[in-house]
């Protein structure tokens, strides 16, 4: 899956719609609205990748002893999110799994290199490490508009679901970026996923992806 690529253009337009997330007054919430990628009930198929993550980490892939449905999202941990996302961006060299291990594909955390899942799997580490629930740091699969697969960490938050992405500096509600987005981890269950219901017939132009 593909590597890390910045743009100011999308930075700035994350920044216009973080602006917009934080002076919407928070209210009871309803994950039905459009904030919020929708998912199928039922479980579906586990990314290759991450089954063997699993395998090799069986206590990060298990049901999560306390389902938070979403954080309460405030100025505080809006900027843990933004921190994390630019560290992990700026730390990690992209590298693909067929240049660093010979495999197509293989999930871990990074040593200094790794692809999309890589960032994301260190993004949700620490997240988690700072306190977020692990319900609500799920690793999505999403497919380019180029037809190429791609992974990214969801935030779910009261505001919506935000997205983590070491392709770009900012972090975007799901429906503002340029994807179409496949299926997730579960909110119950680390190990498990489930298929998300993306109908967008226009899927979004993000500026500065060059």
């Amino acid at each position: 899956m593909n590597t890390n690529k910045k743009g100011l253009g999308t930075a700035l337009f994350g920044a216009l719609i973080a602006l917009t997330l934080l002076a919407i007054p928070a209210q009871a919430l309803d994950t039905n609205n459009a904030a919020f990628v929708q998912t199928l009930s039922g479980t579906t198929s586990i990314p290759v990748g991450h089954a063997q993550f699993c395998q090799q980490r069986p206590s990060e892939c298990r049901a999560n002893a306390q389902l938070v449905p979403a954080v309460a999202l405030n100025e505080a941990l809006w900027q843990q999110l933004l921190t994390v996302n630019a560290h992990v961006n700026g730390t990690v060299v992209p590298v693909t799994d067929q240049d660093l291990y010979r495999v197509n594909e293989f999930w871990t955390y990074p040593n200094g290199y790794g692809d999309c899942e890589d960032y994301a799997l260190a993004k949700r580490r620490e997240l988690i490490n700072a306190g977020w629930p692990a319900s609500t740091l799920l690793i999505a699969v999403v497919k380019q508009a180029n037809g190429e697969g791609h992974a990214v960490l969801i935030a779910r938050t009261d505001r919506g679901d935000l997205v983590l992405d070491n392709q770009v500096g900012s972090v975007d509600l799901w429906n503002a970026t340029p994807y179409k987005f496949i299926k997730r981890q579960s909110q119950a269950n680390a190990g498990q996923w489930v298929d998300m219901i993306d109908n967008r017939e226009v899927v979004f132009a993000t500026a500065g992806i060059n």
